[in-house]
């Protein structure tokens, strides 16, 4: 069962396109990884989804519904433009902010104790939050996402200003909070907790639609593109490379979408280079996402 269905929507400012008819499903209880170079038209679909922004066409549903003040409730959001009160302490923070999702004062006490012993600022409880670190701020801000106990959780950049021990405590949680039911839509830059975390992703673009499925099957679609070669003599120039990094005896080779390993292993031939070893290499998510991203037929859609 979809937990999110987003059917053509389309958002421009004038009359710069900013979302273009976008598609995408986010199943119950998945991690969905929502991704995009700076400027890409994530936080235009992500103010969508929440129904800050309302799409110029197509239709948005949420836990079966179009949003509403009783899907507001079951939405946990942290903004990457943080909404934390300066001037009250940790534990004022997330009782009151528990109380406008409609969580009783005891609950949230409750709840807001063992949030900030998990992500170990119980002994924070009464600093304000001005006095915090930006780190702990955004662990801070974490609880507040997760003290009313939200079906749907929309976390947009939640390993910004986390020392590396912090950011495996997030991971953690958010493993926890699958565990438990929740949907996850996660938005970040940082491609290895992508590959670590999610269940499928969706890549957008100048406002479209990229890649869009799981890790394995979209790393399998790349599966070709990226060859390493130990030869001897002159490195030839070859054609249908993105780029390439060429030391003394070894060449790593980024092939463009329109070429092939078989191709790039002629033209080798062709031109006389002594092939003593020649690999097609798996590329990363962030090797993909950058091969995508700069290939001409995106930046020039």
């Amino acid at each position: 069962m979809a937990n999110i269905v987003v059917e053509d929507i389309y958002k421009s400012y004038s009359n710069v396109d900013a979302v273009v008819d976008l598609n995408f499903k986010v199943e119950e209880k998945e991690v969905f990884g929502l991704l995009g170079p700076n400027g890409a038209g994530k936080s235009t679909t992500i103010r969508m989804l929440l129904d800050f922004l309302k799409p110029d066409k197509g239709t948005i549903e949420l836990l079966g519904e179009k949003f509403s003040e009783a899907t507001k409730s079951s939405v946990g959001y942290l903004p990457e433009e943080r909404g934390l009160y300066d001037n009250l302490t940790v534990e004022q923070n997330l009782i009151y902010l528990a109380s406008l999702k409609g969580t009783e004062e005891a609950d949230a006490k409750h709840r807001a104790k063992k949030l900030l012993e998990r992500v170990g600022l119980a002994s924070k409880k009464d600093a304000k939050v001005n006095a915090l670190s930006k780190g702990l701020r955004q662990l801070c801000q974490l609880c507040l996402t997760l003290i009313h106990e939200p079906t749907l959780l929309i976390l947009d950049e939640p390993f910004a200003g986390l020392d590396p021990t912090n950011r495996e405590l997030v991971k953690e949680i958010i493993r926890e909070e699958k565990e438990k039911g929740r949907t996850i839509i996660l938005s970040t830059h940082m491609m290895n907790e992508v590959e670590e975390l999610c269940d499928r992703v969706l890549l957008i673009n100048h406002g479209r639609r990229v890649l869009y499925g799981t890790i394995d099957d979209i790393k399998q679609s790349y599966a070709s593109h990226c060859v390493f070669v130990e030869f001897e003599g002159a490195f030839p120039t070859l054609e249908g490379l993105q780029s390439s990094q060429i030391t003394n005896n070894s060449a790593e080779l980024y092939l463009r979408v329109d070429s092939t390993p078989q191709e790039i292993l002629k033209q080798l031939v062709d031109a006389g280079t002594i092939v003593k070893k020649f690999d097609v290499k798996e590329l990363s998510l962030n090797q993909i996402f950058i091969k995508v991203v700069e290939a001409e037929k995106w930046i020039k859609p």
